[in-house]
């Protein structure tokens, strides 16, 4: 049974309504070497993505949870995982990046079935936005689940809630929306009922470490901590942070291209109890 196997792993929540988180992506330049990683790592097996040659999907007993795309190092573009989060108009949702000193990279660009926006934050944190277009359009297909659960370290927690809440509508009492609360001083956002990201305060902007920088933070259930992070190094991976937290354990890792993500045995970004 591999680390990351489907069967054994923490439920996901399910992913509903405006807002919510809905896919995340890995930036690397190494295409082939982030395929054997994470294979061996979590158990992901893969398919070529609408993208071209230069896009993987990942999947997870046979369900799409995450994009691995290649760019060339000449560009030199940061490794790095990326959220998504869902919403019904992309050009609305730039607009409001862009007034509340945001700023989008890229986009709204077509893409598939729907329509992309790379952006960042009044901090620096990047984060993408997917407007759905294909037919029977919506925000999230029905039985559509997260399969990662999101963090983001930043300056301030309350700002940082303030600035997303604004742009993509968090807080806004629209059916199957995202709803925010304060739990021990942490933002907790809850999509559909369910916890699926945590906004935290301290990263410092300008430390060097990308591990403080302002950035989101992607966290993937699995079976076994130690397993997973045994696997991560003898296929090349470098362990960052181990550590226990309420409910079970984590560990930071970085993939052999630089990029950073988190593998965690708890059942969600906050369990139902912390409130």
């Amino acid at each position: 049974m591999t680390p990351g196997d489907p069967r054994t792993v923490p439920e996901p929540a399910v992913l509903s309504g405006a807002s919510a988180p809905c896919w995340v992506h890995l930036v690397t330049h190494d295409l082939k070497d982030a395929q054997r990683f994470y294979s061996a790592v979590l158990g992901w097996t893969f398919r070529p993505g609408p993208l071209g040659r230069d896009f993987l999907m990942a999947r997870s007993g046979g369900v799409p949870v995450a994009g691995i795309g290649a760019v060339a190092a000449a560009y030199q573009v940061s490794v790095a995982w990326m959220p998504y989060f869902s919403v019904r108009n992309a050009d609305v949702v730039s607009a409001r990046i862009r007034e509340r000193s945001g700023t989008v990279a890229v986009g709204p660009l077509t893409v598939g079935q729907g329509r992309a926006v790379l952006a960042a934050d009044r901090d620096g944190a990047s984060f993408g936005v997917w407007e759905w277009t294909g037919r029977a359009a919506g925000l999230a297909p029905a039985g559509n689940r997260a399969h990662a659960w999101l963090r983001l370290r930043t300056r301030d927690a309350f700002d940082a809630a303030i600035f997303y809440g604004e742009v993509l509508g968090w807080a806004s009492g629209e059916p199957g929306g995202c709803e925010v609360a304060y739990v021990k001083e942490e933002v907790l956002v809850r999509c559909g009922g369910r916890p699926l990201a945590r906004i935290s305060s301290g990263a410092v902007e300008a430390a060097p470490d990308p591990q403080v920088r302002p950035h989101w933070q992607v966290q993937f259930p699995v079976a076994d901590v130690e397993t997973t992070v045994l696997a991560a190094e003898r296929n090349g991976g470098t362990l960052m942070e181990h550590r226990a937290v309420q409910h079970g354990s984590e560990a930071t890792l970085r993939d052999p291209d630089g990029g950073f993500f988190t593998v965690t045995d708890v059942r969600g970004p906050a369990c139902e109890d912390e409130d």
